[in-house]
């Protein structure tokens, strides 16, 4: 970390305002991009996806649950994997109790993976999730919003991730896509984002973002490589038993 400037309160207030400012720019710009999204055109979803749950089939206007707005987290978990991917997993622990909230919004929100139903299940279950989670293994659903590529794509290099812009470093990858149902039950593809575009979905990242240290990702293999699925960090040192001795 870079050495830093030790002021007197004053000063510092001085510097943090003029800090604000440049925060404001960001939060008006968002603001208008969040409306420029909000505006893109829609695309009516035409297959018929049928997905594996706990309790059997169900569709995806089903998991609508009655609202019209659903949002879909596509979590990577191939069908030969015994676990998540830990990243897709730190994503998922920030919303899995944001689920109540959303749906006073009218805003439903599941989890989608190739991998088969009961291994879904049995994860949910190790890390204490809660939210709705369906497996995709028997449609075309992660193929079609690319999050999913076979073999084939890749080798003929057909396979486009986060729409051509960024590299396609294995055949599973993340992303979010967000639907819409209206009164008459057409499903509408609204908004798809991959990547970078996730980034402002991890709360744990935009809390580390205010610190001095920020992501401290620097010199590590690459910038996820401390990440962990949450029941494998090694556990604190008890404090007041090494205090006490």
């Amino acid at each position: 970390m870079q050495p830093h400037k030790i002021v007197s309160r004053q000063e510092w207030i001085e510097a943090r305002k003029a800090h604000m400012a440049r925060e404001k720019e960001l939060t008006r710009a968002r603001e208008a991009l969040s409306a420029e999204r909000r505006n893109l055109p829609w695309v009516k979803v035409e297959k018929n996806y049928v997905f594996d749950g706990p309790e059997g089939r169900v569709t995806l206007a089903d998991l609508f649950k009655g609202r019209p707005q659903l949002v879909v987290q596509h979590v990577m978990f191939a069908p030969d994997w015994e676990a998540a991917c830990k990243s897709c997993s730190f994503w998922v622990d920030g919303f899995e109790r944001m689920v109540p909230h959303l749906a006073a919004r009218d805003t439903s929100m599941v989890a989608i993976s190739l991998a088969p139903s009961a291994k879904l299940e049995a994860f949910k279950k190790r890390m204490g999730w809660t939210f709705d989670w369906v497996s995709s293994g028997n449609n075309d659903f992660n193929y079609d919003y690319a999050v999913s590529f076979t073999s084939e794509q890749i080798s003929a290099g057909e396979a486009k991730y986060n729409y051509g812009t960024s590299p396609l470093y294995g055949p599973e990858l993340p992303g979010i896509s967000v639907f819409y149902r209206d009164q008459d039950g057409a499903v509408f593809h609204t908004y798809s984002t991959f990547a970078r575009g996730l980034d402002m979905m991890n709360a744990a990242y935009h809390y580390l973002d205010l610190t001095p240290l920020g992501r401290h990702e620097e010199g590590l293999p690459y910038p996820m490589d401390w990440v962990r699925l949450r029941d494998q960090y090694r556990p604190e040192p008890d404090k007041a038993a090494c205090c006490h001795g």
